[in-house]
This record gives structure tokens, sequence and C-alpha cells, in this order.
């Protein structure tokens, strides 16, 4: 270009080779940010401050002092909720020596800080008349702050540590027993001991200790009372401090265990085994389920292997499975397979009163709806009981109401256990109860009827020989289920036993009028088997022509083309019968052409035709 501007292009370019490094070889000195920074704060000013004045004459003092409580009487007019401006304020005049306007300053904060009620001023403006040693000025100041401030500790922790210093024993004592008409908490009690300790003054800790538990019923503070007891050899006043604690703490479910070890331990060190072990044992079996802490079952285990036995040992072990099997089902009340082996582990043990326990308290846990998918392995539980009840515990009574309660529970509307009603039935049978079983099952059909019902109260009564209720039972059971081909077949065969064939026959007409059979092929099987059995050939061949008029499956010809066979045992016919069975319902089924996929039967009048030549020859 004619002017001397230069483009964007050749600017772009420019700038672009001025950022490329030519030489990255690294600089011969290395500087490091350390250094950096020392050669920095080397280098900076020194602070500028206000020089030193020396004050020579009173009047100096008296302009300072002016001008310093101008200062501070305007932060006060300024920020005068700030209490460390007050503090700053009353401690500056303490350092000119001038006490009475230090303690105008502190009582105007105090009258500030009415309100807020801190107690800092308090401690401050004490300390201050103590370290001056203004003593009644400091008594005076405490029975004003406790008086203000009587829930503040350290308020009477101070006055009383002063009157104590000053060996006023007896006003500390005072002191202490208007902070105990407040009821303080353990700490200030354990302090008031400690100073009657102090002056060996026992009877007087004793009583107090007997104050400190009626103000504070709790389990530590009765470990204390006794440990005191014990200490200065008074073994019996320890024990019945334990004893008393127990009887007003047992209850309590989060600190029983700690009072229990404690006590048990105490029986150690006094080489009282036995009642060490019954403390620990009554632990165990009163502490509420999943309550006690592996603690205890640890120290009981260690007690045990120290001073117990082989059997002792193994209880222990068993009570720390206890713990672990209480553990799960805290946690997940519903799973019956955690309570199946907790009372696995209980039986083994066979404590009946410990065995039931958890028994009833596994069945309480009902499944959260009524659907049978959730109450599959829960009704187990009842059957385990009542089981249990019959066989372990020989208590018929309480069987029989396990079962009527397990019955009860149940919401037969939407669906019921066939097995709960025949183990219900089963057991009123060997108690020899034969009305009460009856009763059951006739209950059982009423409310929740079911194959397995009707099949278990048929086969009772057969083997009681009562044949009208078993044919009673049997109508009840095809009106409840008329296109049961089992009950039909089974209804048949009993009165064929009975040799009752046209009763067995007619049961069989009438099965096979049913409009709809769940399983029809197997009600006819046995009809016809029943007339090849009776050797009745014609009636079995009308069976066949009217079983091939609903159907036409090869399976039946060639069961119908073998019938002269079967036959054959009980009546003498031509087996020219045979052939001639095939080509009548060849014939009948096929008029005008024989499929490729039927050649079964044709291949089945071939046979007969050769057995019928070799017969000949």
């Amino acid at each position: 270009m004619a002017s001397g501007y230069l483009t964007r292009k050749e600017t772009e370019v420019k700038v672009a080779m001025a950022r490329r490094v030519k030489n990255k070889t690294p600089a011969p000195i290395q500087i490091t940010s350390e250094q950096i920074l020392r050669e920095a704060r080397e280098r900076q000013e020194a602070e500028i401050r206000p020089p030193n004045q020396k004050i020579t004459d009173q009047t100096e003092v008296a302009d300072y002092r002016l001008r310093k409580r101008k200062e501070f009487e305007s932060l006060i007019s300024r920020v005068g909720w700030n209490k460390s401006v007050w503090v700053k304020y009353a401690e500056w005049e303490e350092s000119q020596n001038d006490l009475k306007r230090a303690r105008s300053i502190w009582e105007r904060a105090l009258v500030v800080d009415a309100l807020n009620r801190d107690h800092t001023i308090w401690l401050k403006y004490a300390h201050m008349e103590m370290k001056n040693k203004f003593v009644d000025h400091a008594r005076n100041l405490w029975d004003r702050a406790v008086i203000r401030l009587p829930r503040v500790d350290q308020l009477w922790y101070k006055y009383i540590h002063m009157e104590e210093m000053l060996g006023n024993v007896a006003g500390a004592r005072g002191i202490f027993e208007r902070w105990m008409g407040w009821m303080p908490d353990q700490q200030g009690w354990l302090s008031y001991i400690k100073f009657e300790l102090r002056y060996n003054e026992i009877e007087r800790a004793r009583e107090i200790f007997e104050r400190l538990v009626q103000c504070h019923p709790k389990v530590i503070a009765w470990i204390r009372f006794a440990k005191f007891e014990m200490k200065n050899g008074e073994i019996g006043r320890a024990r019945s401090c334990y004893e008393r604690a127990v009887d007003k703490l047992a209850d309590d479910d989060e600190e029983a265990e700690q009072l229990f070890v404690a006590f048990a331990e105490f029986e150690d060190k006094c080489r009282e085994t036995d009642r060490a072990r019954c403390i620990y044992k009554f632990a165990l079996d009163h502490i509420p389920k999943g309550r006690a802490a592996e603690d205890l079952y640890s120290k009981f285990v260690a007690f045990e292997k120290q001073y117990g036995d082989r059997e002792g040992i193994e209880d222990t072990i068993v009570g720390k499975e206890r713990f672990q099997y209480e553990d799960q089902v805290k946690m997940n009340p519903r799973n019956y397979d955690t309570w199946f082996d907790y009372i696995r582990l209980e039986e083994s043990v066979g404590n009946k009163e410990r065995i039931r326990e958890v028994y009833e308290r596994a069945i309480a846990n009902v499944p959260p709806a009524e659907e049978k998918r959730y109450w599959q392995r829960y009704i187990y539980l009842w059957i385990n009981y009542a089981l249990y009840e019959e066989l372990d515990a020989q208590d018929m009574e309480r069987t029989r109401h396990v079962y009527r309660e397990c019955l009860k529970l149940i919401p037969h509307h939407k669906f019921s256990f066939a097995k709960i009603w025949l183990l219900a039935a089963q057991f009123e049978i060997r108690q020899l109860r034969l009305k009460e079983a009856r009763l059951l099952l006739g209950e059982a059909i009423g409310r929740a009827p079911k194959d397995k019902i009707f099949k278990k109260y048929i086969e009772i009564e057969l083997h009681l020989g009562n044949i009208d209720r078993c044919r009673k039972l049997y109508e009840k059971y095809l009106e409840w289920s008329p296109e049961n081909c089992y009950a039909w077949s089974k209804f048949a065969e009993l009165e064929r036993s009975l040799y009752e064939t046209e009763r067995a026959r007619a049961v069989f007409e009438l099965a096979i009028d049913q409009p709809a059979l769940d399983i029809p092929e197997l009600l006819w099987k046995a009809y016809i088997d029943f007339e090849i059995s009776e050797g009745e050939f014609e009636r079995t061949r009308a069976l066949y022509e009217r079983l091939l008029n609903r159907t036409k499956h090869l399976n039946i010809e060639n069961n119908f083309g073998e019938l002269p066979k079967k036959l054959k045992k009980r009546r003498q016919i031509d087996m020219e019968d045979g052939p001639a069975v095939y080509e009548e319902y060849i014939d009948y089924l096929f008029p005008e052409e024989m499929p490729a996929n039927n050649l079964n039967i044709l291949a089945s009048a071939y046979k007969w035709k050769k057995q019928r030549v070799a017969s000949k020859d």
C-alpha cells in the first residue's frame, strides 16, 4: 500500500512471529518462588509507628487520661452493645489505679448487659476485686451473680473456690448447699462430694450421694455411689447400692446393661463367682431382646472362660448367637428364615418358655398384604409351632389353640391353606376326637374348598368304612368342581370297588355328559377301561363310536383297532374283527381319499392281516 500503515494480515503475521519462543533451554540461574518472596520482604519499607510519648508531669497525665476517657466514652456511645469495649475501659481504669471509676464502669456494663445476662462481665468484675484483695466486695459480687444467674456453674465454682482459698470451709459448704437447691447436673454434686472428701467428711459425702441418686436417678450415679462405698471398704453398702439401682432401673432399656455389667464386675472383685454368674444370666434374660449390646455378651463369655465349665461356656456361646439373631430380626422382622434359624437355636437349648416366646414374637409379624405369596413362608411358623407343642412340649391344649388361632388369622375370603386344615383335623383324629375333625374338615369345605381337602377327607372316611359319607363327599366335590375328571373317575372307581357296576356306569355317564371337562381323555379312557374290565365288548364298541362322533383323533382309532386283542383274554373274538374295524372307520373317516400323514391306521390294519394269515397257516 502507498500509505505507511500495515494491513491486518501483516499485523497478524508479525504478532504470531513475536510470540514464538526460539530458545527453550533453561536459564543458567534459576530463581525459586521462595527467593522472590524473601526479596520482596527484604525490600519492603518499615512500618510507620507513632513515636513513644513520655509523660513527665501531672498535667500531661491528666491530659492523657482525659483524652483516653473521651475515646472510650465515644466508643461506648457508638458501640455500647460490644462488651469488649466496656472490659477494656474498666481494665484501663484499673491500670490507672482508679478502682472507684473502674467499679463505676463495671456497674454501668452490668446495667447495659442486664438483658443479655452474660456471665463474663461478672467474672472479670469479681476477678478485679479479688486481685486487689477486696474480699467483701468480691463476696458481694458473687452473691449478686449467683442470684442473677443461678444456672451458670462457673460462677458457683469461682465463688466456692474463693471461700475455700480463704479457709472459710463453712462458708463454702453453705454456698454448695445453696447451689444444690437449684439441682445442678451430676458434676456439681460430685464437686460437692470431692469438697467433703478433701476434709475427710465421709458421712457428709455419703449423705450427698444419697441426695444425688434421688436428684439424678441414673445408672452412672448409682455406680459412682457403689464405687465410693467400695473404696471406703463398705462392701455391704456397695452391694446394697447396686441392688437398689436394679430395683429402680432394671426396666430402663438404655442403661440397664451398663448397670448389670458393673454389678457383675463388683461381685467378681469380691470373689462372689456364683453371684456374678446369676447377675449376667439375669441381665441376658430381662434386658429386652435386641437391646443388649455386644459388650455384655463379650464380658459374660470372658467370665465363663475364666470360671465356668464346658456347659456354661456353651450356654454363653448360644447367648452370643441369640444376640446376633436378635439384631437380625430387629432390622428385618419379616425375614421368616431368620426366625426359623432363631427358633432352631432355641430348640437346641430346650428352654420351653424361651422357645414359646420366640414363636409368639415370630408369628406376631403378620405379612403386610393379603396376598398368598407373602404368606407362604409365614404359615410354616404356625405349623412348626403346633408341631412343637404336640411332639416336644406334649401340650395338646396349646396345640389345639395354635391351630385355631392360625385358622382365624388366615383371610379365607381371599386365599387359604389346605395343609393347615388337614393338619388340624389329623391332630384331632390322633386325639380320638373324630367329631371335631369332621367339623374342621366340613368348615374347610364350606369356607375354602380345595382338592386336597376333599381327597383327604374322602380318604379318611374310606379308611373308617363310611361309604355313605364318601358318596356325599364326592357329591359335594363334584358340585363344587363338576369339570374335574379326576374326581369323576375316583367316584366311579369307588363304586366299582364296591361291586356297584351300575352305579359306576351311571357315574361315568353323568361325567361324560358334563359340558366342560378339564381332562376329558382321562375320563373316557377310564370309562372304556372299566367296560373292558367288565368284558363288555359291545358297550366298549359303542363308547368308541360315541367318542369318535366327538373327535377323530388317531390314537383313538389305534386303540379301537386293538380292542379285539384287549378282549381276547376275556372272550373268544375272531381276529378278523380287527381289520374289519379298521376298514369300517377308514371309510367313515376318509370317504374320498387317504391323507399321507394318516398311514398309522393302514399300518395297523396290515399288521392284523398278517396275524390272520399266520393263524390260518
